[in-house]
């Protein structure tokens, strides 16, 4: 039988078959010998060993299509990122170090502004328009008034999602609703899943439709700085790519140069400033990164 692992706790791993609910299972010993190790989101065969309580074995991974490390998730399709237009003002830095650590993970980001029913200056339609002149998908919603709910609904439909942002935002809301009025057969969990829920934060996927999966990404509210020297940044602002070309020098940092593409682009307006003065800052601090 097939299914996909939605949380895993202290060795079990509960795998959640569509149409039938979550069954707890133990992985086989093989995976420890292959130096495997089962990650929520990964799609699996068990056996089944008691219908009744709904235990079983996991007997195969199958192959995984992608591997997030932070947090360690396979299978996810997209990230949707989550900042509020106002109450708080969003943290455009944070926004971009996020987008950047997707990036480096080959995970398509989806920008959602939440809060759009206080909203009373039409922030977040430039906001959008930012983000969207940098090739990323956006959209605003209301969590509390379920605007552009279905936008977002449609957005992932049939695809497994890490679905992360900081504190305030309206994160929790926004998952609350999507979860509202789904009649899944997840059936009741084992009382064993409980015991986690006093201890560390577990990543866990959340059923919201059929083959439609959502990660709870714990809030964050920093992220560390990025595996990456300070000469690649750049390629992480799909924006700049094409003013690169009217750089005079090649490698060209796009702050201290002479003749550069990409800070004329920045003088027309082609260039969001927000965007640029984010991409000096995470430049100086990865200049200032230590080598060991």
């Amino acid at each position: 039988m097939q299914g996909k692992i939605v949380k895993g706790i202290a060795g079990f791993y509960y795998v959640h078959v569509p149409g039938k609910g979550i069954y707890e299972c133990k992985a086989k010993g093989i995976f420890r010998k292959d130096k495997q190790k089962p990650l929520v989101g990964d799609d699996v065969l068990i056996q089944i060993l008691d219908e009744e309580e709904m235990t079983g074995n996991i007997e195969t991974l199958l192959i995984r299509k992608s591997e997030l490390i932070r947090p360690a998730v396979a299978n996810i399709d997209q990230a949707l990122v989550i900042f509020s237009i106002v109450k708080p003002q969003p943290n455009f830095n944070l926004l971009d170090r996020f987008l950047i650590m997707m990036e480096q993970q080959n995970i398509p980001c989806i920008i959602c502004f939440n809060k759009a029913d206080i909203d009373e200056e039409g922030q977040g339609e430039n906001y959008e328009e930012i983000y969207r002149a940098c090739g990323y998908e956006t959209l605003s919603v209301s969590a509390k008034e379920g605007i552009g709910l279905e936008k977002v609904r449609k957005i992932l439909h049939h695809k497994t999602t890490t679905v992360a942002g900081p504190s305030g935002v309206g994160k929790s809301s926004l998952i609350n609703r999507l979860q509202s009025n789904i009649t899944m057969e997840t059936g009741s969990i084992s009382k064993k899943i409980e015991r986690g829920k006093h201890t560390t934060r577990h990543s866990e996927l959340i059923a919201i439709g059929e083959d439609t999966y959502i990660l709870d990404t714990p809030g964050f509210s920093s992220l560390a700085l990025f595996d990456m020297e300070k000469e690649d940044l750049a390629k992480f602002y799909p924006e700049f790519e094409m003013y690169e070309i009217f750089c005079k020098f090649g490698g060209c940092s796009h702050i201290a140069e002479p003749v550069c593409g990409v800070k004329d682009a920045l003088a027309e307006g082609k260039i969001s400033q927000l965007r640029y003065e984010n991409y000096k800052l995470l430049y100086e601090e990865l200049k200032g990164k230590k080598k060991y």
